[in-house]
């Protein structure tokens, strides 16, 4: 797949929006890794726009990284500065590694509901020695499971004095 060509205004609000980002990937002796281009697969679904430093003296090889990283991923070149390379690409990722296995299958919104669940809780038995264990606690809707793997129930919100007042 062919890199991206973009035009140089386009490439110009990219540099600037890139401006204020952090390296979101970091490339090491190993060099392009397939797990690697995973990670910059999956930093580009995310945020569309981000920096990559890459560590290594040869700039020839981390210009080679750049190419490979645009040709494999079709991304657009954004910007090279020393080790720090800025990447662009719009859309959702694109390896297959990145795909989810059921496509269709809907997943429930965490903490949303009032039904009962039963939540896994791992309480501390206190020794060092022994593993804790996991047990199966069934919580309802107005209960809730404190840090420490205790249910205790929901306490109702307590209004403002000032809201009080006016009302």
């Amino acid at each position: 797949m062919p890199a991206l060509q973009l035009i140089s205004a386009q490439r110009s609000e990219l540099r600037s929006r890139a401006h204020g980002l952090n390296p979101v990937v970091m490339i090491g002796a190993e060099g392009l890794t397939p797990a690697v281009l995973a990670e910059i697969d999956r930093s580009l679904a995310a945020h569309d726009l981000i920096k990559i430093r890459v560590f290594g003296d040869e700039r020839d090889a981390r210009i080679a990284i750049y190419d490979a990283i645009c040709d494999e991923l079709d991304a657009a070149p954004i910007q090279h500065i020393g080790k720090l390379l800025v990447i662009w690409r719009p859309g959702p990722a694109r390896l297959k590694e990145n795909q989810p296995d059921d496509m269709g299958a809907a997943r429930r919104p965490l903490g949303g509901g009032a039904a009962p669940r039963t939540v896994m809780v791992r309480k501390s038995t206190g020794s060092g020695q022994r593993r804790t264990p996991r047990t199966a606690v069934k919580v309802l809707g107005n209960e809730r499971v404190t840090q420490a793997g205790n249910v205790k129930r929901a306490r109702a919100r307590p209004s403002s004095q000032k809201k009080k007042s006016l009302g």
